[in-house]
């Protein structure tokens, strides 16, 4: 593969889960641009015919599903949908993401622990069992999980959440063991603080926002199109050698 194709995703479809803003949205918009056709995935699928319709205007090749990923007939519905308008998936983004509960571990409330296994584990791994089934008939793929820097480090009253994410790092190297046969390759991505809704305390200045910068040598907080260019990098041919690995974007902080 010569240099100047090893990003150069056309001819490949993308399926971009949680896509409807923020590091989603930026993925969504970072594989269009390098020529991917893009499945603009999240629950509300008003938002996602608006990101779909941005990528078309860019030049890009877009297409709004809907697809709630802590329901299993939701699953079972997208990809019905997606077989009846593609032939082939190549890439699968699993970043569509739930976090209902903060506060001690000790006072977790069942209903919400319940959401958040459903959406951050339950539903990427039915979502990588349903993609590998359509990439292996076409020689391979690759899948990239969205996990996060509390895999690797608990942070207080998030505890579940980073129980979510450890175990999507775990998912991720099982599948790149079972599923490199087919030539599908499964990689995870650890985000830290990032600009994003889920992160909004961080996002004016105050005592919160300095403290939380104080912990990153980078001394500032990421923004979404950080974790989409390792997004590319993951889900396009510059990876090829690379499966079962965990890459940490988080300016430092676990350094």
């Amino acid at each position: 593969m010569k240099a100047s194709q090893l990003f150069d995703l056309n001819g490949k479809v993308a399926v971009v889960t949680g896509a409807s803003r923020g590091i989603g949205e930026a993925i969504a918009q970072v594989l269009s641009d390098n020529g991917a056709h893009v499945v603009v995935a999240s629950r509300r699928l008003e938002r996602c015919e608006e990101v779909a319709a941005d990528l078309r205007a860019a030049g890009g090749q877009a297409t709004a599903l809907a697809c709630h990923v802590g329901e299993m007939a939701a699953i079972e519905a997208f990809w019905a949908a997606i077989d009846a308008r593609f032939e082939r998936v190549d890439i699968l983004v699993n970043n569509a993401g739930s976090n209902p509960i903060f506060g001690p571990v000790t006072e977790t409330d069942p209903a919400a622990f319940q959401k958040t296994v459903d959406v951050n584990f339950r539903g990427y791994w039915f979502m990588c069992q349903y993609a590998v089934a359509r990439m292996r008939r076409h020689g391979g793929g690759s899948i990239v999980n969205m996990a996060s820097v509390t895999a690797e480090r608990p942070m207080e009253n998030i505890g579940v959440y980073g129980a979510t994410k450890a175990a999507v790092v775990n998912l991720t190297q099982a599948y790149a063991r079972e599923c490199a046969q087919y030539g599908v390759r499964v990689n995870a991505i650890l985000p830290g603080l990032i600009n994003t809704k889920f992160a909004a305390a961080l996002q004016t200045e105050g005592p919160v926002r300095t403290a939380a910068l104080a912990q990153i040598p980078l001394r500032r907080i990421g923004d979404p199109i950080d974790i989409a260019g390792a997004a590319l990098f993951l889900a396009s041919g510059a990876s090829s050698y690379m499966t079962g690995a965990t890459l940490r974007i988080d300016g430092g902080l676990l350094a």
